[in-house]
């Protein structure tokens, strides 16, 4: 259960189907979809 903000929504929200990634930088991220507006998120950091 990750929590980051969608633009679109302007609020954070729970990610949906949320995957772990490495940036070109090699810091963790994680990227999931909106479950309101299916909207991309992205939240920069270990996920929790």
């Amino acid at each position: 259960m990750v929590e980051a903000y969608c633009v679109k929504c302007k609020k954070k929200q729970i990610m949906k189907n949320p995957q772990a990634v490495t940036m070109k930088n090699g810091k963790p991220a994680t990227k999931g979809v909106c479950p309101v507006c299916g909207c991309g998120m992205y939240r920069i950091g270990k996920p929790e």
